[in-house]
């Protein structure tokens, strides 16, 4: 059996040699195994006063805008530059005393609706088909209303009287078949507020007037002899059947028309001046 050679055979342990690459190159630090980045703490507080201080800037611009828009009673618009078109025209105020009116009081304030009524038809502003109160006593805000849109320039012209009220369109009060509605609000300064005070004050005086006539007139008293009740001027008995004064010495009842006792057999039952019916 051959032997191997000894340049046949090559030691296991023997290190074979290889061309030098990039692993060979690896530079070599003071690290050892694997190695985690390090998270950087999240700091809430930062985020949350960020969102404070946004939210403290935007309410601060909104409020200035408001006061801006409030300032000029209108919403501010970009300006577009030079422009051809013309504003749209505004109805001119034309008084129309022959349109029909209806007049809604809306306010608490007793009579006023009366009250405007008489001036409009003194002033000859319109001819008012109806005036009295509205569904409602709280209205706020005053207003001339009209559905026909040929109407606009009668309804700004009783607008104008009655201190510069506003005027809208509307259809919910066709049902008074008028061309002008007045509703008259809380913010009412116009003509009729005197007026309606004093009416309302005369009804008052009037009813206590009347109050204190009706305490103040004496009761009829009855006499205990007769049974009859004694007129508090005269002193007299009255007679039921007639409602005159009877005559003591005659017993008959006095004629008012001539002041004399008179036979009841005498008295015609038609006669005008008798109270009640005369029986023979």
């Amino acid at each position: 059996m051959a032997r191997p050679t000894e340049a046949g055979t090559k030691s296991p342990s023997a290190r074979q040699s290889y061309p030098e690459d990039r692993f060979d190159r690896v530079h070599h630090t003071g690290r050892i195994g694997a190695h985690r980045v390090t998270a950087r703490p999240r700091y809430v507080w930062q985020y949350l006063i960020a969102g404070l201080l946004g939210f403290a800037l935007l309410t601060t611009v909104g409020i200035l805008a408001v006061q801006s828009i409030g300032a000029t009673g209108k919403l501010p618009l970009a300006s577009s530059g030079d422009s051809s078109g013309s504003a749209a025209p505004t109805v001119k105020a034309e008084l129309d005393p022959e349109a029909t009116i209806a007049i809604l009081n809306g306010t608490p304030t007793e009579n006023l609706a009366a009250a405007l009524d008489a001036i409009v038809t003194t002033e000859q502003w319109g001819k008012i088909q109806f005036s009295g109160s509205a569904e409602t006593t709280d209205v706020a805000i005053s207003a001339v209303f009209y559905s026909n849109p040929d109407d606009a320039a009668a309804a700004a012209g009783l607008a104008e009287k009655l201190g510069g009220v506003s005027t809208y369109t509307s259809t919910e009060y066709e049902s008074y078949g008028v061309r002008l509605v007045v509703l008259l609000g809380a913010d009412y300064k116009g003509p009729g507020l005197e007026e309606a005070a004093e009416i309302t004050d005369g009804s008052a005086d009037n009813a206590t007037d009347a109050d204190a006539d009706a305490d103040g007139a004496p009761e009829p008293e009855t006499n205990p002899e007769t049974g009859l009740q004694i007129n508090p001027t005269t002193g007299l008995d009255i007679d039921p059947a007639t409602g005159w004064d009877i005559d003591p010495t005659t017993g008959f009842p006095i004629d008012p028309a001539t002041g004399l006792p008179t036979d009841p057999a005498t008295i015609p039952p038609s006669d005008p001046a008798v109270g009640g019916s005369i029986s023979g």
